[in-house]
């Protein structure tokens, strides 16, 4: 998974990618430590993975020191290759919002001119069952997404690129 993650494209080959990651069952202290620095309904049922982490994001440019304005993107790129080859592998990735930035810092040691960019979670899924009820609900919930002709425009903001869709 790491290996398609170093595959992906960035800006000026920057790969500004970083991942801090903890198993639970050959390092529990370190699983443990950045677990604490989600937010309290992610705890609940992330604790139930065998990998916790971070993707992280290098801030500035290596060849400049000047900002990256990009490296959030190119995180992103990264994070997804990873997941696309856990999926391959049968495996879920499910990343989260819900984590204290400073807390994760600290956490996961993460120096100055790097950001946590997303907390996730990767294993098996589990039995609904073992959720509680919120989480429960939201698993249970179909998904939905926005129609593209919400986000896609042709040529200027607001103009559908393509006609009204479900």
């Amino acid at each position: 998974m790491l290996e398609a993650a170093r595959w992906a494209p960035s800006s000026g080959n920057e790969q500004p990618w970083r991942f801090v990651i903890a198993e639970r069952h050959t390092d529990p202290e370190s699983f443990d430590r950045l677990i604490s620095s989600l937010n309290e309904s992610n705890q609940v049922w992330a604790r139930l993975a065998p990998i916790v982490g971070y993707s992280v994001a290098s801030m500035t440019w290596e060849r400049t020191g000047k900002p990256n304005r990009h490296a959030w993107h190119d995180v992103g790129l990264a994070m997804s290759l990873l997941l696309v080859e856990a999926t391959s592998r049968g495996l879920f990735v499910h990343q989260m919002a819900g984590y204290d930035p400073q807390k994760a810092r600290e956490a996961c040691g993460i120096p100055e001119g790097f950001d946590p960019v997303a907390a996730f979670v990767i294993g098996h899924p589990g039995p609904i069952e073992r959720l509680d009820e919120r989480n429960r609900s939201r698993e249970a919930a179909p998904r939905t997404r926005r129609p593209v002709s919400q986000f896609a425009f042709q040529g200027r903001w607001g103009s559908s690129l393509v006609p009204e869709s479900r």
